[in-house]
């Protein structure tokens, strides 16, 4: 199945469908407890984030989904939540609530999965991570994908075409991980992209699953012929003998 988004037209109305609207206000009110509360409840808070040595040897796996829902100050959580609004909202009109909230997730855990393994190679396992970024990256990724001719305002200021916008803040994402203690998950970043293009390709464009049947089978023939060439020549026979 083709995803076809060729006559496809963007509208950006004033409502906020369903699931952009309930993760916006949830992510804000966490934001405002965690921001005006004071330390007891920004300790009680952080046990959301994600920290490799709870994940991995205490099992705190719910923090690979809980992280996503806090932000560590005003302009994390507002390009988060601006990129969140101005995105998901066209992606959640065209999918569905459901099917949108499936991808959100999927990618932000995704995120969190790559923040958490390569941490733990790293041995950095004690690192606090937070912020909706991986499954907003995903969100550029899939809308830079479905609408790769629409004009965005790449940092919110200089109009270009979103597929130019997904290349230019995946190589930004590639080059920050190789920046050491830098503050910044990139590794979260791409991880947020790399889950959500797989999603994007296994479900809306065609993947022929055969493909990889077809070329076993053709290695197979290729080298039952070459085996009886070499039996041929061994035999002295293959003057005589045609193989094709």
């Amino acid at each position: 199945m083709r995803y076809d988004t060729r006559y496809r037209s963007i509208n950006y109305s004033s409502y906020f469908p369903a699931g952009v609207k309930w993760l916006l206000i949830t992510n804000i009110v966490l934001f405002l407890l965690l921001y005006l509360g004071g330390q007891a409840v920004a300790e009680h808070l952080l046990m959301f984030s994600l920290v490799p040595v709870l994940v991995l040897k205490s099992f705190f796996i719910w923090q690979l989904a809980t992280y996503m829902f806090l932000h560590g100050g005003i302009n994390h959580i507002l390009f988060n939540m601006l990129a969140l609004w101005m995105f998901g909202s066209v992606l959640e009109r065209d999918w569905g609530t459901r099917r949108f909230l499936k991808y959100y997730f999927l990618c932000g855990i995704g995120a969190g999965i790559c923040d958490v393994a390569l941490n733990g190679i790293m041995g950095h396992w004690n690192t606090h991570t937070i912020g909706a970024s991986g499954a907003i990256f995903g969100l550029l990724l899939a809308f830079g994908v479905l609408y790769p001719n629409q004009t965005v305002l790449f940092s919110f200021i200089f109009p270009m075409k979103a597929k130019y916008m997904v290349m230019i803040v995946g190589v930004i994402a590639f080059l920050g991980a190789f920046q050491v203690n830098s503050g910044v998950s990139d590794i979260a970043h791409l991880g947020g992209m790399a889950f959500g293009y797989a999603y994007l390709r296994l479900r809306f464009f065609h993947v022929d699953m055969g493909y990889f049947r077809r070329e076993y089978n053709a290695w197979k023939l290729r080298r039952a012929k070459k085996r009886f060439q070499v039996y041929l020549r061994k035999h002295g026979s293959d003057r005589d003998t045609f193989v094709n």
